[in-house]
């Protein structure tokens, strides 16, 4: 980021932050515009006009301009650092930017105006970040919106990688375990804020998590409903529905259909492509058409939410902490397993390892492998079956799984296969 702003200094930036709530991506850019003055804007749920009085105060801070009378658009203000940006660089900063369809979504209009105007002989440095996707998408996306196409810079916050979160766990645990890392895992997904906030417990294991997670302060008990019923509007007891359901085991159409009660189809598209939670799974190397295929939530953090507390959120009216963490922790192992395999997916996607990698399965059911890396440059092919023990890992029983793979795909035959297992002891 501070790249780009040293290249604003010539001629206007205008880029889009965004990733999922509690990413980091607001201290992203503080820290990266820390070194220099910026002007720094979060669109709160107000009138234009009390946003704009608080902005006006602190765009004159900045900017060293005068306080002349008061603001009530913010078609005015914008202007007012465009034009001042002629003059000498500036950094803008807008947080929460969609909520401006709130505000008053002219705003978009006549930002798309002025932006049109200044931006050959302004050098200012247009930042806006939001962290509802939906809305995010629509503004600059949608063909029909006035921002469509304006922006110049697109950055994606994503969750810490595997090798940082072990380094933070490292610095708050030195003698962590695999299994405290697996648990720091399956419960944040690297989710900045969520590790930060266990982290600050002192909740450096499995035990410490869960006590962390279950009791009656906890920020985690209502963190689903915090971020996503924003996200889905009035719709959103069948989405909770749906991702409640997958979070319980049932990846099959008609097995979510059946929970739900009700017609999908819709829904689940819109949490894949545009809501990004979902993703339809087909077994690797298989035809997008597929019909053999499985729903999983891609969002870790909201994987375990829906498992362990949506569902038992009643027991919270009854005070009943030590049950929901009962219900948690009897069930960990199993549903650890899984987030298991999505580790290794994500910690081999960090060391750019291989060009392709997913499970496999055969429509029967008989035939499962864990992961599937494939290793297009090096002609290689390796299979691996993930289990938290490593004594329950067979090999044998891999190698002939992956026979049913190759009738499959008689094309792959002449890759340099190889077969291992994955446990807590290689994370």
């Amino acid at each position: 980021m501070r790249a780009i702003r040293g290249k604003s200094r010539e001629t206007a930036k205008f880029t889009v932050v965004t990733g999922r709530r509690r990413v980091g991506k607001t201290q992203l850019i503080k820290k990266a515009m820390e070194d220099e003055p910026y002007v720094y804007l979060y669109v709160s749920r107000k009138t234009e006009k009390d946003l704009c009085n608080g902005f006006q105060g602190e765009i004159c801070r900045v900017l060293g301009l005068p306080l002349v009378g008061t603001a009530d658009r913010f078609e005015a203000l914008f202007r007012v650092v465009a034009e001042e940006s002629k003059r000498h660089p500036i950094t803008l900063v807008i947080d929460e930017f969609q909520e401006f369809f709130r505000v008053n979504a002219s705003i978009f209009s006549s930002m798309a105006d002025i932006w049109d105007d200044a931006r050959k002989e302004s050098r200012l440095n247009l930042i806006v970040c939001g962290s509802v996707n939906r809305l995010m998408s629509r503004i600059f996306k949608d063909e029909s919106e006035p921002l469509y196409g304006r922006n110049t810079g697109l950055l994606h916050v994503e969750p810490f990688k595997a090798s940082v979160l072990k380094k933070i766990l490292a610095f708050h645990s030195p003698n962590f375990t695999n299994d405290d890392l697996l648990a720091l895992w399956t419960l944040t997904g690297g989710v900045a804020r969520y590790v930060e906030q266990l982290m600050d417990d002192g909740a450096v294991s499995l035990g410490k998590m869960l006590s962390s997670v279950f009791r009656r302060d906890s920020p985690f008990l209502e963190e689903g409903m915090s971020v996503l019923v924003q996200e889905f509007g009035r719709e959103y007891g069948t989405y909770f529905s749906i991702l409640a359901s997958i979070a319980s085991g049932h990846t099959e159409y008609s097995q979510i259909k059946n929970d739900v009660g009700a017609d999908i189809g819709a829904f689940l598209s819109k949490l894949e492509g545009e809501y990004g939670l979902i993703r339809r799974k087909i077994p690797i190397f298989s035809a997008t058409s597929s019909k053999n295929s499985l729903y999983e939530i891609g969002d870790s953090f909201f994987r375990y939410w829906f498992r362990f507390i949506w569902k038992n959120l009643y027991l919270k009216e009854l005070q009943r902490f030590d049950v929901m963490r009962d219900y948690a922790e009897r069930d960990y192992e199993v549903f650890s397993g899984y987030a298991l395999e999505r580790y290794f997916r994500w910690k081999f996607l960090e060391e750019m390892k291989y060009t392709r990698m997913d499970a496999w399965w055969d429509r029967k059911g008989e035939n499962e492998i864990d992961l599937v890396c494939d290793n297009e440059v090096g002609n290689r092919l390796d299979f691996y079956e993930v289990k938290r023990d490593p004594s329950r890992i067979d090999l044998d029983a891999l190698r002939r799984k992956s026979e049913a793979f190759f009738a499959k795909n008689p094309q792959l035959r002449n890759r340099v296969v190889s077969y291992a297992g994955l446990s807590l002891r290689d994370m």
